[in-house]
């Protein structure tokens, strides 16, 4: 039976304490890092070689492609996509340019992606930012307000869609306020409850639709003063599941970043004991990944309700010529610019 988590894995092909670690595992997915890109067949063959570990041609292969500082596929091989801020820069003088642009530049992403056999990528942001907050997300928001964010996190949603492969939001609830980068410490936010309602969580609120999330390593002190989110059953009970509705697919953010604290086994019972669904480990570093695999538990119940009800979402991505696409999104951007 397959387990309620995500692996990393160290190079650019499986080595063989991990091709039995993996099968003995039998994670529900894998997500892949710079240090696991080389070029097309290389990737191809190690996205097969992962999923020859479960048993599963389909299994999901998850990469964070956003546009911008995080892309791990990049040039020469790969072309440069904008960050998400492009976008929202666009969308405040033409709403429909820009709605076009972000689907376009999405289903582009999409189309890479479905080459290398990669099915799901952790997009859309959907943080919004405040000025003085840390720069981890910056640009990878497309704009300081709500409605902009929720129509161009659409757009994405469904570029990603069409394109065959499946989004992940993040980080519910909100990573916008943090004044600290969580893969480095914990952030705080003393935001009154009333005000988060309002802003930060209304983007996840409103596209709840999306089949899977990811969780931010953030406090909330007016609803939960001891955990992050991805550790606090009040924030996943009363928050993302209560106020937002939303009922697809919780995944933790990496469980080996700096604001969680405690051995990875630990950190994994608290996400899983919270309400994730599947928790998220990415470094590849195999002692942590052991420590992470003795508390996981078997998919099932609503969890495995979940997760196969966001493969369902899965479809061989529509027709599309990409050549048209990179001319028509060239054309958007420029005549904005």
């Amino acid at each position: 039976m397959r387990t309620r988590a995500i692996y990393g894995c160290a190079g650019t092909v499986l080595g063989a304490d991990e091709r039995k670690f993996f099968a003995e595992v039998q994670p529900w997915g894998f997500i892949l890092f710079a240090r696991n890109i080389a070029d097309r067949d290389q990737i191809r063959a190690l996205v097969n070689s992962l999923r020859e570990t479960v048993g599963d041609e389909t299994a999901p292969v998850l990469i964070d492609q956003e546009g911008g500082r995080v892309a791990r596929l990049k040039p020469p091989g790969w072309k440069e996509r904008p960050p998400a801020a492009r976008f929202g820069a666009v969308y405040a003088s033409q709403h429909e340019a820009a709605l076009e642009a972000a689907y376009l530049n999405a289903r582009l992403i999409a189309h890479d992606l479905a080459e290398l056999k990669i099915n799901v990528d952790c997009l859309p942001v959907l943080d919004v930012p405040v000025e003085g907050a840390d720069a981890v997300i910056g640009d990878r928001a497309f704009a300081f307000d709500p409605a902009a964010i929720i129509d161009l996190g659409r757009a994405q949603i469904e570029g990603l869609m069409e394109g065959g492969v499946l989004p992940i939001m993040k980080h519910i609830p909100g990573h916008g306020r943090a004044t600290a980068d969580s893969h480095h410490a914990l952030p705080r936010v003393a935001t009154a409850a009333e005000e988060l309602s309002a802003t930060d969580f209304v983007t996840f609120r409103s596209l709840d639709m999306c089949p899977m999330a990811m969780t931010a390593h953030v406090v909330y002190e007016a609803i939960d003063p001891q955990r992050p989110a991805t550790t606090s059953p009040k924030v996943i009970r009363d928050v993302i599941r209560g106020e937002m509705g939303f009922d697809g697919l919780l995944i933790s953010d990496d469980l080996s970043m700096n604001a969680l604290d405690g051995p990875l086994s630990v950190r994994t019972k608290a996400a899983l004991f919270a309400g994730c669904d599947v928790v998220l480990h990415c470094n590849g570093k195999m002692d942590e990944m052991m420590q992470v695999a003795l508390e996981v538990k078997p998919l099932e119940g609503q969890a495995l309700r979940r997760a196969e009800h966001a493969l369902s979402h899965l479809s061989a991505p529509e027709p599309f010529d990409p050549a048209a696409a990179e001319a028509r999104l060239t054309e958007l951007l420029s005549v904005a610019a």
